[in-house]
């Protein structure tokens, strides 16, 4: 039996597609649209439509912004010789809130699972080897601060087989950081003491 009219149905199933949405949170965010003042609600659909229209990947290092470059790629006071590669903005976001880095990063959205087929060409690896190989850029240390999971794990291998022929200074964030944990839900001190602790690779 359905309980709401055709149009309530509708707003609470698309609410339920967002990760982390059940049934009862698809209910209560769909109310509390319905009873917000309109202009309110149209200033949230509106910033939906423009952002979904405008956010890209950085040119640089593939990271989500609204620029043909993000704002830490083209800040001049980082350190560009020094990339910390992460699977995500949310990654990178985690790392600049500790105020312990002044490099820049590569953003690999995503992480290699042989299991599931998703390769290199899954993710924004072919970029990163691009960034290296660039001369007016040069590169001194890639730290590898992907999750402590299976597939972080398997993808900084992989980085660090691919890239160790180059020279290039390869390390990996300390233990600090748990076995299985994501880096968006480490507070900030752990966080430091893993980059600071990195190990060579």
């Amino acid at each position: 039996m359905n309980y709401y009219s055709t149009q309530i149905t509708n707003l609470i199933e698309e609410l339920r597609r967002l990760p982390g949405i059940g049934t009862k949170s698809a209910e209560r965010l769909a109310f509390h649209i319905i009873n917000m003042p309109k202009e309110h609600v149209n200033h949230l659909a509106e910033t939906l439509i423009e952002a979904r229209s405008k956010i890209r990947y950085c040119k640089e290092c593939c990271t989500l912004t609204d620029d043909e470059l993000c704002p830490i790629c083209a800040s001049k006071v980082r350190d560009h010789s020094t990339i910390m590669v992460v699977e995500s903005t949310k990654d990178l976001a985690a790392y600049e809130k500790t105020g312990q880095y002044d490099g820049v990063y590569h953003v690999l959205q995503g992480t290699l699972v042989p299991s599931l087929g998703k390769g290199p060409d899954d993710i924004r690896y072919r970029e990163l080897e691009k960034r290296i190989q660039d001369p007016d850029h040069p590169v001194r240390e890639i730290i590898l601060a992907t999750n402590s999971s299976l597939d972080g794990e398997a993808t900084a291998m992989y980085i660090t087989k691919k890239l160790k022929p180059t020279g290039i200074r390869i390390t990996r964030i300390a233990s600090g950081v748990p076995i299985g944990g994501e880096l968006e839900y480490i507070d900030e001190v752990t966080l430091s003491r893993a980059l600071i602790r990195r190990i060579e690779l």
